[in-house]
């Protein structure tokens, strides 16, 4: 019988760097996907299958598609908003609540559209997001982000964010945008029984997502865990963000965030956190045995003054690690290839010059999002049988004359670069530089009117 030709061959890289399980880099490699799966990767001496469409990749270095683990799509609507760029984290939240109380299915749709096309400029292929902003009467905000995904062709775990205490709780949001625990709860259940799509290869799935200790009751996020573990969904938050929440939680718990997040009963693998900026070597050492994920926000981490996160130190406890672009209105790039390549930086500055390496922060970008979201071997890699997700990377003109030695290396320290092609399940959502969905400058156009309309309620 003769063999079937794949979908999609990418031929020719550079360098194919598969981030698989041996790390296996390959010159002059090919990359070919079928069904949406890989389903062969060489070099350049071994024999190519035939293939419905080609790609020469000469010239360029090919990834796995990025994998961005934090996010609030909804926020590229107050992107830079200038009321609220001088104030620290508590700051930031009390001055842009009033506006995103305005959020409704026409926002949420339009933010996650222009959003999920950045991050895949970016070379991102699967997205999660936290949308905790559910104002009364503004919809089915979540669906309505789905329904962009599907459009796109983007693999998506949005999560179903939630704020229960508010101001007059002692938290921090106001009235307009909380939510009381039962509701949260019932909604939590309904968008899993939706859209959580269990499959191999998944295009969808949902977790759930008390926004952080600040916002929502204690109840909430033990109810929130439980439910989770019935509905075998995954669990996010942000935690030990800044010296602020360490304060707040001490003074309402009286205890740190970390050792609240114990008592709660997230303490699991299940669960992934946004930040970790400020855990104590002892709470790194705890949450790396119990597989607590964690979310790497670099760009957001010094944009807000929250700190440096002790990224190596979670590695190696055996925490996994994953990138997140965060928000557009304290990160206001969704750019994964810019947040690695910040990753690396920040490594170096904390540890010296040879403690993080482009190699790590690629790793991190990829597999260890693939882990943080409870997908290793399916997303973040490039082996026989694992999701067809790739990224393109050209490396040359004037910003790579002369970086001839390694291409991984040369992805992050030379640039700013953006990918040539974003393929998910061997589909272009990305070609050459240039998003494939027809209707971007139509999705713009309502993201102005609607962007506009939001930020005049400041």
């Amino acid at each position: 019988m003769e063999s079937r030709s794949a979908d999609l061959l990418v031929t020719d890289a550079d360098l194919v760097a598969t981030v698989d399980d041996a790390r296996r880099e390959i010159s002059g490699g090919w990359v070919a996907i079928t069904d949406g799966l890989v389903s062969g990767l060489g070099s350049s001496a071994d024999p190519r299958p035939d293939a419905v469409r080609t790609i020469d990749a000469r010239g360029c270095l090919v990834t796995p598609g990025l994998v961005n683990t934090h996010h609030h799509l909804y926020q590229n609507l107050t992107r830079a908003f200038a009321p609220a760029l001088t104030g620290g984290l508590f700051d930031w939240l009390v001055t842009l609540y009033p506006l995103w109380a305005r959020l409704d299915e026409e926002a949420a749709h339009v933010s996650a559209y222009v959003g999920l096309t950045e991050l895949a400029l970016g070379g991102c292929t699967t997205s999660t997001d936290h949308l905790y902003v559910h104002p009364a009467g503004a919809g089915d905000l979540i669906t309505a982000e789905i329904a962009a995904a599907r459009e796109l062709g983007m693999r998506f775990h949005p999560t179903r964010g939630s704020m229960s205490l508010s101001v007059k709780d002692g938290g921090l949001p106001p009235d307009s945008v909380v939510q009381d625990d039962e509701e949260i709860l019932a909604e939590s259940k309904r968008l899993v029984e939706a859209h959580h799509d269990r499959s191999p290869a998944a295009m969808t799935r949902i977790a759930l997502a008390p926004c952080s200790p600040f916002s929502v009751s204690t109840s909430l996020m033990a109810r929130t865990a439980e439910l989770a573990e019935s509905l075998d969904v995954r669990l996010h938050t942000h935690l030990s963000e800044t010296q602020d929440e360490d304060a707040f939680c001490l003074e309402r718990f009286g205890r740190r965030p970390v050792e609240y997040l114990a008592d709660v009963g997230w303490m699991s693998d299940r669960a992934w956190l946004a930040h970790t900026v400020w855990p104590s070597p002892a709470e790194v050492a705890r949450l790396g045995a119990a597989g607590v994920g964690a979310a790497h926000c670099p760009s957001s981490n010094m944009i807000l003054g929250s700190g440096l996160a002790p990224i190596a130190e979670l590695r190696a406890a055996g925490a996994p690690v994953g990138l997140g672009v965060d928000g557009s209105a304290s990160a206001d790039s969704a750019s994964l290839w810019l947040e690695a390549r910040t990753a690396m930086l920040q490594g170096k500055l904390r540890l010296g010059a040879g403690a993080f390496s482009a190699r790590d922060a690629l790793e991190i970008a990829t597999r260890g999002g693939a882990a943080v979201l409870g997908r290793s071997g399916e997303i973040g890699e490039l082996s026989v049988g694992a999701c067809g997700d790739l990224a393109v990377w050209a490396l040359d003109g004037v910003r790579f004359a002369g970086a001839l030695s390694d291409p991984v290396e040369a992805w992050l320290r030379c640039g700013p670069v953006s990918a040539r092609h974003t393929v998910v399940a061997g589909r272009f959502v990305v070609e050459d530089g240039v998003p494939v969905h027809p209707c971007l400058e139509e999705q713009l156009a309502v993201h102005r009117r609607v962007s506009a309309a939001m930020q005049a309620a400041g």
